[in-house]
């Protein structure tokens, strides 16, 4: 997989690094462990996927991860990124609406550890405000417009990726440069599951 993402065009020796130290298939449901390794996105339950791992190798590329960097994740899904970012030293931070996808990555996190910093019941479009700001935030669902509270969560210089759209989204990354002055620089055509508003399910 790794030579793959070389071909693609993913050049940052730190993320290349990370995805020869994660598994992907400890994120997988086993009778998907065969195809673990193809540039494909699977089912994880809820209705979601897991990223092809092109996409997520082009999206942590794009946040310039430097270790010990604050980061808030939004949709931790498989928990395949969130596990990506703590490779690289990140202190993750990551939000879930759904609760089915909530309680597999608490599982999972407590056989594979170490886990996120926190990892979060929620709505991401409301962000974290506890332990903002943040160095980088990244969304892994597609977003119809920016929240604004992910905004005002990210400290100046920091990086907001995310992918921006209806039925396909561009990948767009938001450096802050000021209060309320950012620099947008915008990426080619992705196609994400739609990042949507409060929780989903009852928390017991």
């Amino acid at each position: 997989m790794v030579s793959y993402l070389k071909e693609r065009g993913i050049s940052n020796q730190d993320v290349l690094k990370a995805f020869e130290n994660v598994p992907r298939h400890l994120f997988l449901d086993a009778t998907l462990e065969s195809h673990a390794y193809e540039d494909k996105a699977f089912p994880i339950g809820a209705e979601q996927t897991i990223s092809h791992p092109y996409t997520v190798a082009f999206q942590t590329e794009l946040l310039q991860v430097a270790s010990g960097m604050k980061i808030l994740e939004i949709g931790t899904g498989s928990g395949f990124q969130t596990a990506i970012l703590m490779a690289l030293g990140a202190e993750v931070y990551t939000i879930e609406r759904q609760l089915e996808l909530y309680r597999k990555c608490d599982r999972h996190f407590s056989v594979y550890p170490p886990g996120p910093k926190k990892l979060i019941y929620g709505d991401g479009y409301k962000g974290y405000s506890k332990e903002a700001p943040y160095d980088r935030i990244i969304v892994t669902a597609g977003a119809p417009e920016i929240p604004k509270d992910l905004l005002k969560q990210l400290r100046v210089g920091g990086l907001l990726v995310i992918p921006v759209g209806e039925e396909q989204q561009k990948m767009v990354v938001l450096e802050r440069k000021g209060a309320k002055e950012f620099h947008q620089t915008v990426y080619g055509d992705f196609q994400f599951v739609p990042l949507l508003k409060e929780t989903a399910g009852v928390k017991k």
